[in-house]
């Protein structure tokens, strides 16, 4: 049943891609495949649907083959290996034993049994307590999309593309019920303003896509695909998770106050001699943007969605091929590559970390990489091998005490001792606030520090900002947040080491002047956001210079 919204409704989804947009919405056609044909097979008509279903697959393997070439040249190589995956399953011939076996055992047509068989399995995946295992579901879920859309000679398309002026998406928000990676690339992306789904985590393939691709995504919208109509308009911040629903114009004009929406280039604002913006990136095919932004540096590479992104883990070599990557795409300008940051709402199978019944308080961070010597034994050397290329800042996550980032650092060193590292300095990330409490003592021996705002505020108020009943709690504008932020960028002037900020209030203007109050001179923020935020510093920074007009 449609639900019409008359006037601005505001909803809570979970962010998965930065950036904040306002647009009119398609829908995507979720129920494409409800009148496929379904039918009882027997005799010679049972050999007809098995060749239906080796060719279906076949033809699969084949678009999927040169999407992976295309993503590979347009996006990057590890965003390809999505697609890679998808291959694979394709290919696992168990799976098309299963079903074949289906069209014999259950007399059906090709399109029977592939629903009966894929959906089985994507179900399977589903009922696990695993948020990693449930994105891989969705896979299984696209990949019987794909095979029916051949059998029934179909394309992916937008429900409302039949209307009057349908855009059919071009300057649109799409608005589905899952967002996939073939959903993410193959409608038009470059005229795409935005994603917002009811389904699909902030691992998921095509959150991944859309991080790499630069379009604002908000997931876990329940009910929305149903309760809108084609033309609603939307504001949907990829920042924070949260939608508008036909927002006011009052609520326009504070985005637009706040982070108006035209894009800057780099040329839109002048370089800080004292105030650098550095980029957040996920993977190495991001590193040519944040040049191009003209990134002062990667402040934050989270290294760990490079392994989601190739969905399993990855050797010494490819890692430090992807490494070198980046460091050569900055052209010696720093690169912090944090160490995996696994744990929490971050984890796969492939990492084999058994279940938690509270995964943010397990075994994660800096926790689970003393653990697992052979994850931080890799990545340590591949660092390593790279800082050759250029400067390197090795940044240790979820640091809770001195002691910790000792014994993570000697990990480090002794698993390098044969190697001989350029330019390659250690530093801690403070996001936990017993860290920060120790803030001078770990600043004399750290190099360097980075503030994860996100995390910071997620446990110093002890709120889950993904849950909607508390999320309201998850704010940085109460003074002890910023106490605590004061007295870190104190400790950090008096043992003189660099302290930036990486968290998303760095990517928000209206928090840039109070950053600049506090001594902060080193921000790192979503790529596209670089000439924001240097704008923002630039104006604050002005407004502290006093008038030599004025009178004293």
């Amino acid at each position: 049943m449609l639900i019409k919204f008359h006037k601005e409704t505001r909803l809570q989804g979970i962010p998965v891609s930065e950036g904040i947009v306002v647009a009119r919405v398609c829908l995507f056609n979720e129920r494409r495949h409800a009148n496929l044909p379904i039918y009882r097979v027997t005799g010679d008509g049972l050999e007809r649907e098995r060749n239906r279903i080796t060719r279906a697959v076949a033809l699969a393997v084949d678009q999927l083959t040169a999407l992976k070439r295309d993503v590979a040249s347009r996006v990057g190589e590890a965003e390809a290996e999505i697609f890679a995956a998808h291959i694979m399953i394709l290919q696992d011939a168990a799976l098309h034993r299963q079903l074949l076996d289906a069209v014999s055992a259950k007399y059906a047509n090709a399109e029977a049994a592939i629903i009966a068989v894929l959906e089985e399995n994507e179900s399977r995946l589903m009922e696990l307590d695993n948020e990693y295992i449930k994105d891989r579901a969705s896979d299984i879920g696209e990949i019987k999309r794909r095979l029916l859309d051949i059998l029934g000679n179909m394309k992916p398309s937008l429900q409302c593309a039949g209307l009057p002026h349908c855009q059919k998406g071009r300057n649109r928000i799409i608005v589905a019920e899952e967002l996939t990676p073939s959903l993410t690339l193959e409608l038009d992306v470059e005229h795409t303003r935005g994603f917002v789904t009811e389904r699909g985590g902030k691992t998921s393939h095509a959150a991944i896509l859309a991080k790499a691709l630069g379009i604002p995504a908000v997931t876990g919208v329940s009910g929305l695909h149903s309760a809108i109509g084609c033309g609603t308009e939307l504001l949907i911040n990829g920042n924070t998770g949260e939608v508008v629903v036909w927002p006011s114009e009052q609520t326009l004009q504070s985005v637009t106050a706040a982070q108006p929406l035209p894009a800057l280039t780099p040329d839109d604002a002048l370089f800080i001699a004292d105030f650098q913006v550095m980029a957040n990136i996920t993977s190495a095919a991001e590193a040519a943007e944040a040049q191009a932004m003209s990134a002062e540096g990667i402040g934050l590479y989270r290294t760990e969605f490079e392994f989601f992104a190739a969905g399993r883990l990855l050797s010494e070599e490819e890692q430090y091929a992807r490494y070198a990557l980046v460091i050569a795409a900055m052209k010696g300008k720093p690169v912090t590559a944090r160490l995996l940051d696994i744990g929490g709402d971050k984890s796969a199978p492939f990492f084999n970390i058994a279940p938690e019944e509270n995964p943010y308080l397990g075994l994660r961070g800096g926790r689970l990489l003393l653990a697992r010597k052979d994850l931080l034994a890799a990545q340590a050397r591949a660092l390593v091998r790279a800082s050759a290329h250029g400067p390197v800042q090795v940044l240790y996550p979820m640091i809770i005490e001195t002691e910790q980032f000792v014994a993570l650092k000697k990990m480090f060193l002794e698993a390098t001792t044969d190697l001989s590292p350029g330019r390659l300095v250690h530093g801690v990330m403070f996001e936990v606030p017993s860290a920060c409490l120790q803030a001078r003592e770990l600043l004399k021996i750290a190099d360097f520090a980075s503030v994860g705002t996100n995390d910071l505020i997620q446990y110093l108020f002890a709120v889950d900002r993904n849950n909607d009943r508390v999320s309201y709690d998850y704010s940085p504008d109460r003074r002890v947040f910023w106490d605590l932020l004061a007295d870190i960028a104190s400790a950090a002037q008096e043992t003189g080491r660099t302290l930036s900020v990486c968290g998303e209030i760095a990517g928000d203007p209206a928090y840039v002047g109070k950053l600049i109050d506090l001594g902060i001179r080193t921000v790192s923020v979503s790529t596209k956001l670089i000439p924001r935020i240097r704008q923002a510093a630039h104006a604050a920074l002005r407004r502290k210079i006093p008038n030599p007009g004025s009178a004293g």
